[in-house]
């Protein structure tokens, strides 16, 4: 068997050094798309526009205003003078944020009653506006205790807090978004790419005519199934070490559980996708069409269904369901508990039994078309 799938093998390596954008696809793509999204989709908001209508202008306000000035959340656009240029500000995308301190404003301070104050938020942006809600809130509240602390002490007694509120991060105590995010974008990068790149390098052959040949040769197609999917799994599993390398020398992300429980994982998952793209290829004679596809078929289950971006708790029933049918969503569980927990093989077989499952039902049903295609 090794000897009749050495020559297709070194076909299929040749083919590929032939055809650049092939080889691009399959390592220069990974590499551009972990540093574009990697850097792009970022849900950690910094520099948000603001605009302040400081009516009371004091010294009290300005000791609130600095509180903004000094935080990285916020960057201070616009001093106005009335709710008129607010709205002028949010409507040309300007600002993002507004903080209108009344008049009274020092003058209550002062006197030791409850100051107001207001936060005006653009909503066109609901996650900006979310966070920046947020981010103003922690701010005034952290002003305002010092306001309570020197009123107890004034009044000759000690401050404290009813409950001991500490709240600690595991896995991710800093809340960066690329550690949530790399390890996603390994799964979804080996499965779009695997996908696109099996089933158009298949539809090529049979544009040119060289796919009869290797039905009508004494291989089996178990055997020509094998022969391409080998030289993708050793090109596939070159691009997940470079995303890997890219990873932790872009975004500092480490492997903190098995390496040998992650590429098993990475191999299957690659399998799978490599079976998915066969499959394809067996119901299509064109490569736009083949294109289409995968990229339907891979893209938007990967990034829609699998919880990669979006919860799938938070999806309706319906799409919980449907997001079975997405590899990565198993994957996706995988990779995080190796990478971020350092969980072991104990913890994440049953995301194993998942993708071998997948890779199973892909390239039976390659190996089926492929089987009629020669009776």
């Amino acid at each position: 068997m090794i000897k009749a799938l050495r020559p297709i093998i070194v076909k299929e390596f040749r083919q590929i050094r032939r055809d650049p954008t092939s080889l691009g696809m399959l390592m220069v793509l990974p590499a551009g798309l972990i540093i574009l999204v990697g850097y792009a989709m970022n849900f950690d908001v910094r520099h948000i526009p603001l605009v302040v209508f400081d009516q009371s202008r004091t010294a009290e306000s300005r000791a609130l205003l600095e509180k903004f000035d000094q935080s990285e959340y916020f960057d201070r656009r616009f001093d106005v003078f009335s709710y008129a240029e607010i709205e002028k500000r949010f409507v040309r995308g300007d600002a993002k944020v507004a903080v209108v301190v009344p008049t009274g404003f020092g003058r209550d301070i002062l006197a030791g009653r409850q100051a107001q104050i207001q936060i005006l938020v653009d909503g066109s942006d609901a996650n900006t506006a979310g966070q920046a809600v947020g981010y103003a809130t922690r701010m005034i509240m952290e002003h305002s205790s010092r306001f309570v602390a020197d009123a107890f002490r004034r009044a000759g007694r000690e401050q404290y807090v009813p409950i001991d509120f500490q709240p600690r991060v595991w896995y991710n105590p800093d809340l960066v978004s690329s550690q949530f995010l790399v390890p996603g974008l390994i799964g979804f990068i080996i499965v779009l790419t695997a996908v696109i790149s099996t089933s158009m390098t298949v539809v090529r052959e049979k544009e040119r005519g060289t796919m009869e040949q290797l039905m009508v040769s004494p291989l089996t197609p178990a055997e020509i199934i094998l022969g391409k999917t080998i030289p993708y799994v050793f090109i596939a599993l070159t691009a997940a070490t470079l995303i890997l390398i890219l990873g932790y020398v872009l975004f500092d992300v480490v492997v903190r559980g098995s390496l040998l429980v992650l590429y098993a994982g990475i191999f299957v998952v690659i399998v799978g996708a490599l079976g998915q793209g066969l499959l394809i290829s067996t119901v299509t004679d064109s490569q736009q069409v083949a294109f289409m596809i995968s990229v339907f078929s891979s893209l938007l289950p990967s990034m829609l269904l699998s919880g990669f971006v979006f919860p799938i708790a938070s999806m309706p029933v319906i799409l919980q369901v449907l997001s079975n049918i997405a590899v990565n969503k198993f994957f996706l569980v995988l990779v995080r508990g190796v990478m971020l927990k350092g969980v072991g093989i104990g913890v994440v077989w049953p995301q194993f039994a998942a993708i071998i499952a997948f890779a199973a039902v892909m390239l039976g049903i390659s190996m089926k078309r492929m089987q009629k295609r020669t009776l």
